[in-house]
Formats: C-alpha cells, structure tokens, sequence
C-alpha cells in the first residue's frame, strides 16, 4: 500500500514539473494572443515567405502572416496577414517581401505611406514588391560576364 501512494506522489510530481514547462514555453513562444487587424497584398512572387513568418515595419515585428493563396483571375500571390490593431497603415503604403540576411529567413516588410487616411480592416495594399530570387540574380551575374580580349579570341590578321 505504501508503494501505491509513493508513486502516487511522483506521478503528480511529475505532471506538475510538466505543465510548469507548458506554461514556460507558450509564455517564451512569443506567440500571445493580440488583437489585430487583417490586411491582405498580392504579388507576383513570395519566395521562401510561409504562414506564421513575420510582419515587420521598420524592424519591428507588428503582425503574422496568416495565409497564401493563389488568385484564380490574376494568377498573383495573395498575402493574408494580421497587424495589431494599435498600428494604422497609411492607404499609400507598401509591402515587400525581403530576406532577414544573407542565409536568413524572409519576411513581409510594410513601409508605411504619407496619406492621412489609413486603411480599413480587410483593405489590399496596392504597392507591393516582390522577393528577389538570388538563384536568378547569380545566374544572370555569371553568364552576362563577357569574355576578356586575348590573344587567342582576336583572329585579326
């Protein structure tokens, strides 16, 4: 019987040390619960861009993405996201989608317009820009490079 309430006493122990760490992760998840406003924005590519990446805006994170799809008639990118509802964006601004570094990850970077009327919730941002392939950039780099004058290429005689 005394073994009975011994491990009794553990296994509550241990279900206790594991919601502590519970608790501990979702607090240190950075994932809370805010209220947002969701926006949308198509582009023509959103390269290495998945749901749950960043929204940022001058560096700081304001929002998440929250979903991608394809739109049937234009065949663009369309970028759901969520922005917290504090922050109002301007009906000028823009949206591109850019690499946090070299080997980084990619994010959506919202570059807040002038106009002095802003954006209601579910508005499309119309500028947009969208992610560079590097893949493409390096090809083109590589096989624009004309050859050098020598000797061996000058066949005038």
């Amino acid at each position: 019987m005394k073994n009975n309430t011994i491990e009794t006493l553990m296994g509550a122990v241990v279900l206790l040390v594991a919601g502590f760490f519970f608790v501990f992760a979702y607090q240190n998840s950075g994932s809370k619960v805010i209220d947002s406003v969701e926006y949308s924005a198509a582009f023509d590519r959103v390269d290495g861009v998945i749901v749950g990446s960043d929204v940022r805006m001058s560096g700081v994170k304001v929002g998440t993405i929250s979903a991608l799809t394809i739109d049937p008639q234009t065949y663009l990118a369309k970028v759901s996201f969520t922005v917290n509802k504090n922050i109002k964006l301007p009906k000028d601004s823009s949206a591109e989608v850019v690499s946090d570094g070299l080997l980084g990850g990619k994010y959506l970077a919202i570059v807040p317009g002038g106009d002095e009327t802003f954006l209601a919730a579910g508005n499309t941002i119309i500028h947009t820009q969208s992610s560079v392939n590097l893949e493409a950039l390096i090809g083109q780099l590589i096989f624009s490079q004309k050859p050098k004058n020598t000797p061996e290429n000058n066949d005038t005689n």
